[in-house]
């Protein structure tokens, strides 16, 4: 490994946040799914949760969309909803569905400076009423068009950089977002033998 490639690996390793997560609800399109791994990549998301009850668990999603971000991310597959919404509810105090309703609240009043999972469902039927129900509300993304909807990958990303935003200007960026046993995990993981993160440094 090359000092550059440590040196990049190790800034992208110590943004990495717990406290935001996406989770996918039966996204049919691989290409969409892949979309958003690169997103979560993009603004320090390392776990990812998958639902699929409507084909089997994917080994492989669009190469290209993703750019290889599957292998950053770590990514938890379920078949069933009420088993992974269960496990989120474990690791984050809020979780948000997308979905138009009377009681949705605009995603710029959700306070991402808290611990944060957001919901996206089925690229025609959205989030399913099981795990609507399941969650602690809804929200949508303010739009001026006719469309009232977004493309599923462009959602999430419109959505988690709201959340960057947020989370950066809160400093959350500035220090290791991650609980010490799951960075020298993911230390190993990425290739960095022998090395771990000082818990006082946290």
């Amino acid at each position: 490994m090359t000092p550059e490639r440590r040196d990049r690996l190790l800034s992208v390793l110590q943004k990495r946040q717990k406290n935001l997560t996406v989770v996918l609800e039966d996204v049919e399109d691989p290409h969409n799914v892949a979309a958003v791994m690169r997103t979560c990549d993009a603004v320090g998301i390392q776990d990812l949760y998958i639902i699929t009850t409507l084909e089997p668990r994917r080994k492989k999603w669009g190469h290209r969309s993703s750019s290889s971000a599957e292998s950053w991310l770590t990514i938890h597959q379920y078949s069933d909803p009420e088993a992974c919404i269960a496990d989120v509810r474990k690791n984050y105090r809020k979780i948000y569905t997308t979905h138009l309703a009377s009681d949705s609240v605009s995603l710029y009043d959700i306070d991402f400076t808290d611990s944060v999972a957001l919901i996206f469902g089925n690229e025609r039927n959205g989030v399913s009423e099981k795990v609507r129900s399941l969650a602690d509300g809804n929200f949508i993304i303010p739009q001026m068009g006719i469309i009232r909807s977004l493309n599923i990958s462009v959602a999430c990303a419109v959505s988690i950089y709201e959340a960057m935003r947020q989370k950066t200007l809160a400093g959350h960026y500035a220090q290791p977002g991650l609980p010490v046993e799951q960075y020298n995990s993911l230390l190993e993981e990425w290739g960095f033998r022998g090395e771990e993160l000082d818990e006082e440094l946290l």
